[in-house]
């Protein structure tokens, strides 16, 4: 790759990625813009333009974001319309947020004239396909630099002598090992390696920290309606709220009653297993209530492709494939499954778990004179299902036939 002359850098202001920052400068000895998301991972951003500004960078080069809305409308509710979870547990909330940040990468490297964009991803994990795959399907020019896969900083030992080499200010408790590394959007917290790396032993309580322990939680259930317009959330007890708004909203719900905690080992792409924490609190409720609400809105057999294509749909956001063809092809079925899905979930939040207790819609299917037990005045011929079930039994019985003439 031919030396780049001004890099985007995904910039958290932290050490990991200040480090990256001022070696990428003494490496290459090239330019350096700043980009800091704010996906509601909770902490302040503006320390991240201080520590930009310290090492060097000036104000213009420093892009810092308010991304949260365009986030859970443009990528969260999308995949939320799937059903989308990974490996029959997981949420995607790490996954889901990778292609927004590689978009905006590839955005500020053309309004700047960037030739190349950065990231601090390692060598071992998804997210560095997440990211390249995502900014080469967006610039298939666009040089990606991953320094964890060229510099020799291979231990916390160097990198602290890197950092205090280039006077890189480090927080005293960023000298002793980090019990465990943590990401965090607006969708979930996920918290990984050190002390979570059996996975023969509890996660200890202090690893979760966005909800309380289930146990500890309420011990009076709490109920809420969410209401949907064509597959999204749009409201809570009938306030009209915002995509980020309602979801934040959600997730105090979630924290309240200790819901959408997950102790998963999953298969990276990239071969090996990991063990994970995650926890989704809000996540946790709106699937539950999309999911209530498509059990009266959705045809049978559209309800039934759609669960066949989820896990394939919720493979390529986890492997990075969000601007994949494929991905938008089953966009597109997906959303056109959503067509009649507009209606409130009544869930019932209660230790840990959300569950679904009523829903009602304009556009339901359920139709009560067909299933009622008393008189359905006509509106059902029970004679019907005869013919019904001897058309279906037709082959079994030539099955039965044969295997009998054969001896079987």
């Amino acid at each position: 790759m031919s030396t780049p002359k001004k890099v985007v850098l995904a910039y958290s202001g932290g050490l990991d990625t200040s480090i990256i920052l001022k070696w990428l400068q003494t490496a290459y000895g090239c330019e350096v813009v700043t980009f800091t998301a704010d996906l509601g991972q909770g902490e302040e951003l503006e320390p991240a333009r201080k520590k930009a500004e310290l090492l060097g960078i000036s104000p213009d080069n420093i892009y810092i974001e308010d991304l949260r809305e365009e986030f859970v409308r443009d990528f969260v509710f999308p995949m939320f319309r799937a059903n989308a979870v990974y490996e029959g547990l997981y949420l995607l909330g790490s996954s889901i947020a990778r292609p927004l940040i590689s978009k905006r990468l590839i955005e500020i490297a053309a309004e700047t004239g960037a030739d190349a964009i950065a990231h601090g991803a390692t060598g071992k994990g998804n997210d560095q396909v997440r990211f390249e795959l995502a900014a080469y399907a967006l610039n298939p020019d666009i040089k990606v630099i991953a320094p964890w896969r060229e510099w020799d900083l291979t231990s916390r030992t160097r990198l602290l002598d890197f950092a205090e080499k280039n006077q890189i200010p480090i927080a005293k408790d960023k000298r002793g090992e980090a019990p465990f590394s943590v990401d965090a959007n607006l969708l979930h917290t996920s918290s990984e390696g050190k002390i979570l790396e059996d996975p023969a032993v509890d996660a200890p309580d202090y690893v979760y920290q966005r909800t309380v322990n289930p146990e500890d939680a309420p011990d009076t259930p709490e109920f809420i309606e969410i209401g949907f317009e064509r597959g999204d959330a749009v409201s809570i007890n009938g306030e009209a709220l915002s995509p980020a708004t309602l979801l934040t909203r959600l997730n105090d719900y979630g924290r309240k009653h200790g819901i959408g905690r997950l102790d998963l080992v999953e298969g990276r792409f990239v071969g090996m297993k990991s063990r994970g924490i995650y926890e989704t609190p809000g996540g946790a409720i709106l699937l539950e209530a999309h999911r209530g609400i498509e059990q009266i809105t959705l045809d049978r057999n559209a309800g039934h492709l759609k669960d066949q294509l989820m896990p394939q749909y919720a493979e390529m956001i986890y492997n990075g494939f969000w601007f994949s063809p494929e991905r938008e092809m089953l966009q597109a079925l997906i959303d056109k499954s959503q067509e009649h899905v507009t209606g409130t979930a009544r869930v019932k939040l209660y230790k840990g778990l959300a569950r679904t207790v009523g829903r009602w819609s304009d556009q339901s299917l359920y139709s009560e004179e067909h299933v009622t037990f008393e008189d359905d005045a006509g509106a059902y011929d029970q004679k019907d299902a005869a013919g019904f079930i001897k058309l279906n039994a037709l082959r079994l019985r030539l099955n039965a036939m044969r295997a009998r003439k054969a001896g079987k």
